[in-house]
């Protein structure tokens, strides 16, 4: 982590550096979508509905889920009107919601290390694609509103598959998971109103297009990261 903490002390915008050193912490030492044991207990223990309680689980999930963030992240990334990031946030929303809530009513489950490998798959796309690498290496533009969309339904795939884990109870089961999915758009709304802040100080950077660049490739290696651990993670579990 040092050179790249180093790198972090030419940028100006030293707030989105702590932001990504962070999120490299986590990669590093953390489950994608994972529950904390105490959250895990409380899912596992509780009858009926619980409003509030699932809102700030939801929250609490996007907040500390750093594949969302780094996803998020990408995709605001070069998005200069406000119009433009509501239609790209609200697709990755609409995404993430309808197989959260569908996975999870239906049973609907992957293997967790299967989804979380393309979830980081999802971060290297998305950097890849503001680094503009598929126009040059295969001279064509996916349709950014299309991936973001798709990318989204896995996100929200893999939360479900988690959740499944742990059994939560049938009583209730229906409005605990609406009020869950609110906290989630209450967390990403949060998230985004820093990345927004952090990015608008950014942009007025004369250097913003080179940093923007080296922070894009740390992207991309955070997501190769993710992956490998997940993939790894597969094997390790069938073997």
């Amino acid at each position: 982590m040092k050179p790249f903490l180093r790198g972090c002390e030419r940028v100006p915008t030293r707030a989105l550096c702590l932001i990504l050193s962070v999120l490299a912490l986590s990669v590093s030492s953390a489950v994608a979508h994972d529950v904390t044991p105490g959250d895990a207990g409380y899912i596992q223990e509780i009858w009926g509905v619980h409003i509030i309680p699932f809102i700030y689980l939801g929250a609490k999930h996007m907040i500390t889920g750093y594949d969302h963030i780094l996803f998020l992240l990408g995709v605001v990334f070069f998005l200069y009107h406000m119009k433009d990031v509501a239609i790209y946030v609200t697709l990755f929303a609409v995404g993430h919601s309808v197989t959260m809530l569908l996975g999870v009513w239906f049973g609907w489950g992957i293997n967790a290390y299967i989804i979380d490998a393309i979830i980081g798959l999802s971060v290297v796309y998305k950097a890849l694609d503001n680094l503009g690498a598929f126009q040059k290496w295969f001279g064509f533009q996916p349709n950014t509103k299309a991936a973001t969309l798709i990318f989204g339904l896995f996100h929200g795939t893999g939360l479900a598959s988690k959740i499944l884990e742990y059994r939560i109870a049938e009583d209730g089961l229906l409005a605990n998971l609406l009020a869950f999915n609110v906290g989630v758009e209450v967390g990403q709304l949060i998230a985004l109103f820093v990345i927004l802040i952090v990015m608008g100080y950014w942009r007025k950077s004369a250097n913003f297009m080179r940093q923007a660049k080296v922070a894009n490739i740390i992207m991309v290696v955070l997501g190769v990261l993710l992956t490998y651990q997940q993939v790894a993670g597969y094997i390790a579990s069938t073997a």
